[in-house]
């Protein structure tokens, strides 16, 4: 049982501060705040390197150890802990055991047997210990949580916290721990998310509503570093909760500059972006856009106040509530080392101890980390570890697409099989999947926005009634219930499964590839779709609902962003023009990006064959995104019935180069195709 709270106190607190130097130098100035306020009175301090002449009130008594400053009997109320990370555990069960309450800074311990220590002999004494993670004083927190509860965001789609900081080599030779995972046998897990950006992770958290231990479902790390250090500096951590809320943390030491981090809710009616380092809160909704500043509680006050409480209550970042923190460092303590990124992906500016790594498109990694909830491994970047092997299709011994099941997609951009990457030949890549724009974009496949009502094509749906996009519980998923494979061919059953669990469609889906040339190759794409009931199923678009020139829906390629970009038939060239036009072939060249900051784009040709089973306009996407398909309805439904399935072939030819319209003409002719 734990020991009664000791009696209020009636005296200004004695406070003990360990550590003078770096953050210690910060208490030190908010403790002369609180010593004019009479809240507090610095006794003594302890430090191996002793304050410069002139820090501190003569009446200070100045210890080498924390050790020393017990057994002098200087009897502080209060421990603060400002010393490196692995000397947490054992100051603090000094502290504690010595009768005093702490107050002790981020990351509380360095792993969570350590916590669970410390965390059973504050109560078991009845003591109080505050985390120093200062964003948690925010007033800017309550609302938060009033606009959570009270529904003003809608449902909760996930929160983010996104942090983009740098960090130069000088950073890391400050503290022999520094940049450490370990010293002398000893855990210290410093790192991106356990030191530097460490309140993003704890800001999160409290939001998502995760305090103890039991509040976290799981934790899943992708740790990497471009410093020379055994730490990492640029990760994603994604976290869930019981209730199936999902924490995003993308952070990074390595952008090109340093911006306000911040933790965002995103909801079905709105988004709450809060700036923790700044107290400011920018609420968006349909309503419009407005920022506010709010006030914050410096913690070791807060400590001071709950002391003269009668039962100690009112601690805003109490240890107790760490726990689902220490989850996550606990995570990244016995996660992997941190995989090194390639010399060839990142760029250092300065010299010396002042020069940093600039990880290359750092920035918008983390922004798509964030709104796709997938690590840097999933999104697939090219210095990300490389995911289990997955099955591809060959072409002369040579892979040139790969198959991904879609099951870890987040459900409302509709998990569902599709191709990505897929390549030219000489290997410049042609696809791609989860961009920061629309995350439900995933390569090259089939996806329709309105089946019956159910959305399989990710993100917002269009409604008549709206007259715009809104955010709906109407995601389905498409699952493969069955594949086979034969040379140059693959055969899948899929069915579309509606949010409710009750599938709508059966797809027989066939792909086809083959070489055509010693630099091209064509892939075809044959899907046929069917009721899985006896009543027919309408097959819809934005355009069928709506909104003109949406009819998006059936067959959709998501290219990678490409200079020199120049979409055309064999009647017109540009986005305008080609947009909405039925015609034979269309297609796509441009300049498409190698992996790698100095690494110049390869030029690459894309030739869509429209389908020989019907008319359908070519939906062209170049100025807000890169994008082509095949509308399956336009402007009105498309019914599928058992007797009547809707089926569409669809071939593309993949080539390296620049081809000309004398090229293609030829290639059509060719395969028998007509121009």
């Amino acid at each position: 049982m734990a020991a009664a709270p000791s009696a209020v106190p009636t005296t200004v607190p004695r406070i003990a501060l360990v550590g003078v130097h770096g953050y210690g130098a910060r208490h030190l100035d908010n403790l002369r705040r609180l010593e004019n306020r009479q809240l507090a009175r610095l006794v003594a301090v302890a430090d191996p390197r002793p304050p410069a002449d002139g820090t501190l009130d003569s009446s200070v008594q100045v210890f080498g150890t924390l050790d020393e400053l017990l057994a002098a009997g200087t009897a502080p109320d209060v421990v603060i802990l400002a010393t490196p990370i692995q000397t947490h555990a054992p100051l603090a069960l000094a502290a504690i055991a010595a009768g005093a309450d702490v107050y002790v800074e981020k990351p509380p311990m360095a792993s969570l047997a350590q916590f669970e220590e410390v965390l059973a002999a504050a109560e078991a004494a009845g003591r109080l210990v505050q985390v120093g993670f200062q964003s948690l004083g925010s007033d800017a927190l309550p609302e938060i949580a009033a606009l959570v509860e009270s529904g003003a965001l809608g449902r909760i789609r996930g929160i983010g916290a996104t942090g983009a900081w740098v960090r130069n080599a000088g950073y890391f030779k400050r503290s022999r721990w520094a940049g450490r995972r370990s010293l002398d046998g000893t855990d210290v897990v410093d790192g991106v998310a356990t030191n530097a950006l460490a309140h993003a992770v704890a800001t999160g958290l409290r939001i998502a509503g995760a305090a103890g231990v039991g509040d976290v479902g799981s934790v899943e790390t992708d740790l990497y570093r471009a410093h020379n250090t055994e730490s990492d500096d640029t990760s994603v951590i994604r976290v869930r909760t019981p209730a199936g809320r999902v924490l995003m943390c993308a952070l990074t030491l390595c952008a090109a500059e340093q911006s306000p981090p911040s933790v965002t809710v995103f909801g079905t009616l709105g988004k709450a972006e809060f700036f923790y380092t700044e107290d400011r809160l920018v609420l968006e909704t349909a309503q419009g856009t407005s920022t506010r500043t709010f006030g914050r509680t410096d913690l070791l006050e807060n400590l001071l106040a709950a002391r003269a409480t009668a039962n100690g209550t009112g601690l805003l970042s109490p240890l107790s509530a760490a726990g689902a923190y220490m989850t996550v460092l606990e995570a990244v303590r016995t996660a992997e080392p941190p995989r090194e990124i390639p010399a060839a992906c990142v760029a250092w500016e300065g010299e010396s101890d002042d020069a940093h790594p600039v990880v290359g498109g750092i920035e918008t990694a983390l922004l798509r980390a964030v709104l796709s909830q997938s690590t840097f491994a999933e999104l697939g970047l090219p210095w990300a570890r490389p995911e289990p092997a997955k099955p591809f299709l060959a072409v002369d011994g040579r892979p040139v697409a790969w198959l991904q099941d879609g099951s870890r997609i987040t459900p409302t951009s509709v998990p569902r099989p599709y191709l990505h990457p897929v390549t030219t030949l000489a290997g410049t890549v042609v696809t791609d999947h989860l961009p920061a724009d629309h995350v439900w974009h995933l390569g090259a496949g089939v996806a329709i926005q309105d089946v019956a009502g159910v959305n399989f094509w990710g993100g917002r749906t269009y409604t008549r009634r709206a007259g715009g996009y809104v955010w709906q519980d109407d995601h389905g998923h498409i699952e493969i219930t069955d594949t086979a494979e034969s040379p140059g061919g693959l055969h899948q059953t899929l069915h579309w499964v509606g949010p409710d669990g009750t599938a709508v469609l059966t797809e027989q889906r066939r792909w086809r590839y083959d070489a055509v040339g010693p630099s091209v190759w064509k892939l075809g794409l044959d899907f046929e779709l069917a009721p899985v009931g006896p009543e027919p199923v309408a097959l819809g678009s934005p355009g069928s609902n709506g909104r003109e020139n949406g009819g998006y829906g059936g067959f959709f390629w998501r290219l990678p962003p490409a200079s020199d970009a120049r979409i055309r038939t064999a009647r017109a060239e540009g986005e305008d023009a080609v947009h909405g036009t039925v015609a034979p072939w269309l297609a796509w060249s441009g300049v498409f990006g190698a992996a790698g900051r100095s690494a110049s784009g390869q030029e690459a040709t894309l030739v869509f064959l429209a389908s020989p089973q019907a008319p359908d306009p070519w939906f062209v996407r170049l100025a807000g995104y890169p994008g082509v398909g095949l509308s399956l309805a336009w402007d009105s439904p498309l019914l599928a019935t058992r007797d009547n399935p809707v089926r569409r072939t669809v071939t593309v030819l993949v080539a390296d180069g620049i081809l000309s319209t004398a090229d293609i003409a030829q290639l059509t002719e060719s395969l028998g195709e007509t121009t």
